[in-house]
């Protein structure tokens, strides 16, 4: 159910009930792009049934599913497009197109020639636990979070989303997990696996990645003393669940291991998302402010999402 996990604290404004939301929500439900549309985006059935409900709750948790849709057209077919037009202008007028026209005339080209691109959409999860004022996407890339975290302030009118930070950033607490002597150094319940990705911020911005590889040994550690720092570390938690921790706090390839689901209902017939969705987040519930504290705890300061900033002209 989740593949990556952003962590954003939400302030919700006086639409909280669960009809108030659905009815906010459906002003922007999903629609795929028009002809000459590059990219669209909206809300969704969590569910994935037609006509359903877009906030669904499951022992107290919302989900929420957010779709985008865009269409791409290859660079060197726009070019070649605007150029067969320059070259047109040039042998009925005698002149070549300027800078500022050859750009309109790449304009025009990428809208003749959308029609014809090929759609793709991608559907982000996301978790909101009104308890704790947690949001949680699995968000891919910083510009789906962008969209769909602004979707949700303009529908939800005095919502407020912050980024999440912990006092200790995970770079720093990922250096010290992998200078740790020994796994008896690690905090509790954490566990370091056999890959991460170690960058230089020198010049060379040389970088090391390592697979299927023991990183608990010198090697790594001269690594880190001439200055390559870890950008992306495997962990696993109380070996329940396995996920790498990046440098700008996203979780990605989160997985639950062996024997996590084994008590899950599978009676045939019967839809497994409440159960998945039950068991899930119930893990997550307990792992995430178990991650938050070996990183030092939560910052009482709050930052604005990178939406907010472009919203405010920052």
């Amino acid at each position: 159910m989740f593949k990556n996990i952003n962590l954003f604290r939400i302030e919700l404004g006086p639409v909280q009930d669960l009809e108030g939301m659905e009815q906010a929500l459906d002003a922007a439900r999903f629609t795929p792009c028009g002809a000459t549309q590059e990219r669209s985006f909206g809300w969704v059935e969590p569910r994935g049934q037609e006509h359903g409900p877009l906030v669904e709750s499951v022992n107290g948790q919302r989900l929420l599913r957010f779709m985008i849709e865009t269409k791409g057209v290859p660079g060197a077919e726009v070019r070649k497009k605007a150029q067969e037009e320059a070259d047109r202008i040039e042998a009925t007028t005698g002149r070549k197109p300027g800078k500022k026209e050859t750009k309109a005339l790449r304009e025009d080209a990428l809208q003749a020639l959308l029609p014809q691109a090929f759609a793709r959409r991608k559907s982000v999860m996301v978790w909101l636990d009104v308890e704790r004022g947690m949001l949680i996407t699995d968000a891919a890339t910083t510009l789906a979070n962008d969209d769909l975290i602004t979707s949700l302030v303009t529908l939800l009118p005095g919502t407020k989303i912050h980024n999440l930070n912990t006092a200790q950033t995970p770079q720093t607490a990922m250096t010290q997990w992998l200078l740790a002597k020994s796994p008896d150094d690690w905090p509790e319940g954490l566990a370091v696996e056999r890959e991460c990705e170690l960058k230089s911020h020198s010049e060379e911005k040389s970088v090391v990645r390592l697979t299927r590889h023991h990183l608990l040994n010198d090697d790594v550690r001269k690594h880190i003393t001439e200055g390559k720092l870890p950008t992306r570390l495997a962990l696993t938690w109380e070996g329940r669940i396995g996920f790498h921790l990046s440098e700008n706090f996203r979780l990605k390839k989160l997985s639950f291991l062996e024997g996590v689901f084994e008590d899950r209902p599978s009676a045939e017939g019967e839809d497994p998302f409440d159960s998945d969705v039950a068991l899930s987040t119930g893990e997550l519930r307990s792992f995430l402010p178990a991650l938050i504290a070996m990183l030092g705890g939560e910052l009482a300061e709050k930052s604005e999402t990178s939406a907010q900033k472009a919203e405010a002209g920052g």
